[in-house]
């Protein structure tokens, strides 16, 4: 047997580190978009759930045979400093019955002299709200481009599921505040 050669358990022992090496390394790259996906999917970190006009209208009638009550929804809005944009809410709060489809206005303005595009990312809180907080249509789920001195008005259609009104972790939640921060859009070139 020649000296340089590795005995066979070394080889194995070798590869299967080496296995390990780049199953970590893809991990390490798919850990992002896993961690959204678990968020989107459980409602973690104040995440919000999305829905399709279907769902909201069962929501709904859910809702109303089972009389679920009303909570109080406060608007919240900011930017990056590096955007040249005024943004805010249109309201400041609404009430709404727990179940039934809300809308929703945010303004943006442009104030720079360019086109710029934007990208909203959101959150709720208090954190245990996001499972039951579902967004139907919302600006943040594409990127928005204003053109120079544009204003534009911006709409959430929303609703509470009605299992919010039997989550534990829910009672004594009479406030649910949706934020959005507005971040300029990486540029495509």
């Amino acid at each position: 047997m020649s000296g340089l050669a590795l005995p066979h358990g070394n080889a194995r022992t070798a590869l299967l580190a080496a296995g390990f090496a780049l199953f970590m390394l893809a991990m390490g790259f798919a850990a992002v978009p896993l961690y959204r996906l678990f968020c989107q999917v459980t409602g973690f970190g104040g995440t919000t759930m999305r829905a399709t006009e279907s769902e909201a209208l069962i929501a709904e009638r859910i809702a109303q045979s089972a009389g679920a009550g009303t909570i109080s929804i406060r608007f919240d809005a900011s930017q990056d400093r590096g955007l040249p944009w005024r943004f805010s809410p249109a309201q400041s709060t609404q009430a709404v019955a727990i179940g039934q489809r809300q809308l929703a206005f945010y303004t943006a303005r442009n104030d720079s002299d360019r086109p710029v595009t934007g990208r909203a990312t959101f959150n709720v809180e208090p954190e245990q709200a996001g499972k039951h907080f579902h967004k139907i249509q919302c600006f943040c789920f594409t990127e928005q481009t204003l053109q120079p001195g544009e204003e534009v008005r911006m709409p959430v259609l929303y609703y509470v599921d009605p299992s919010a009104a039997r989550d534990a972790n829910m009672k004594g939640v009479e406030q649910i505040t949706l934020s959005y921060t507005f971040h300029q859009a990486r540029d495509a070139s």
